[in-house]
C-alpha cells in the first residue's frame, strides 16, 4: 500500500512549489489513475516518490507498506518494491540491455535476501517475459533503449516491471507516443501484473489508456493537489468536458 501524507515538493533551484499538501492512499490490489492538465504536478509527484534529484521535499511522508521511503536512496526504494515507468525513457549507449536487466534483477534479489539468477535461469525468465510483451530478442541484444521507437521503449519499461515484480508501480504517462497496437501490448502487460498484493498509480492525460487499464479510482489533480475523486466514469467526464471546471477548485 502507498500512502502519501501532506506532501509538499519544490523544484530546488527555482524555489517553486509544485506539489502542495498532497495526500493520497492507494491500497494493495488497487489501480488508481491521476489525470490533470499540463503543469498540475503529476510527473513531479512520480519523481518525488521515486527519489529523483532536484526536487526538495518541504514536508510530508510517503509510506510504502508503512515505511517512509523519503528517507531512502532511490535504489533502496526500488529494493523495497517501488517501480517507476518514465514518460520518456532515456537511451544509455554502451550498456547492453541484457547486462542491465541481469544486474537489476540480481540486485533486487540480493536486497530481498534471495539467491541471484544463474545465467540459464535468467535467460529463460527474460525470454518468457519478452515473448508475452512481443519484445523480439534482437532488441535485447542492443544497447539499452538505443535506437528504439517510442513504443519499443515503453515495452522495454513494462518488461523491466514484469521481471522485477514490484509491490507498487507508478506509470508516468506510459501511453505517451504509443500507437494503437503498442498501447494494447503495453496495457496487456500491465493488466497481466495486476494482483491483490500489487498497487498501481497510473498517470495520464487521456481516457484511451483507461479503456485498456481500467482503474478502480480516478483522481483529478490541479495546481499540485487532488481536487476531485471518483470512479472510472470520472475519466469519461474529463474526456468530454476537459479540466476547466476543476481548475477553480484548486485555487
Amino acid at each position: 500500500m502507498l500512502e502519501i501524507r501532506n506532501l509538499t515538493v519544490k523544484i530546488a533551484e527555482e524555489d517553486k512549489t509544485i506539489i502542495d499538501r498532497f495526500s493520497l492512499t492507494v491500497k494493495d490490489g488497487e489501480v488508481a489513475a491521476i489525470m490533470g492538465p499540463n503543469g498540475s504536478g503529476k510527473s513531479t509527484l512520480s519523481y518525488a516518490i521515486a527519489g529523483k534529484e532536484d526536487y526538495e521535499i518541504v514536508e510530508g511522508e510517503v509510506l510504502l507498506d508503512g515505511e517512509n521511503i523519503l528517507e531512502m536512496e532511490p535504489n533502496e526504494r526500488a529494493a523495497k518494491g517501488l517501480f517507476l515507468a518514465f514518460q520518456y525513457p532515456i537511451e544509455i549507449p554502451g550498456v547492453a540491455t541484457m547486462t542491465f536487466l541481469k544486474a537489476a534483477m540480481n540486485a533486487q534479489r540480493k536486497a530481498r535476501g534471495e539467491a541471484e539468477f544463474s545465467t540459464p535461469d535468467f535467460m529463460r525468465t527474460v525470454r518468457a517475459a519478452a515473448d508475452k510483451l512481443q519484445v523480439p530478442m534482437d532488441m535485447l541484444k542492443r544497447g539499452l533503449n538505443v535506437g528504439f521507437s517510442g513504443g519499443e521503449k515503453k515495452r522495454m519499461e513494462i518488461l523491466q516491471m514484469a521481471l522485477l515484480q514490484p509491490s507498487f508501480a507508478i506509470l508516468d504517462e506510459t501511453d505517451s507516443g504509443l500507437d494503437i497496437d503498442a498501447l494494447r501490448i503495453v496495457s496487456d502487460g500491465v493488466n497481466a501484473l495486476r494482483a491483490e498484493t500489487r498497487g498501481f498509480l497510473v498517470i495520464t492525460h487521456y481516457q484511451r489508456l483507461l479503456d485498456h487499464i481500467r482503474p478502480d479510482t480516478v483522481h483529478v489533480m490541479a495546481k499540485g493537489r487532488i481536487v476531485r475523486t471518483g470512479g472510472p466514469d470520472l475519466a469519461l467526464e474529463l474526456e468530454k468536458h476537459g479540466y476547466k471546471d476543476f481548475l477553480g477548485e484548486a485555487a
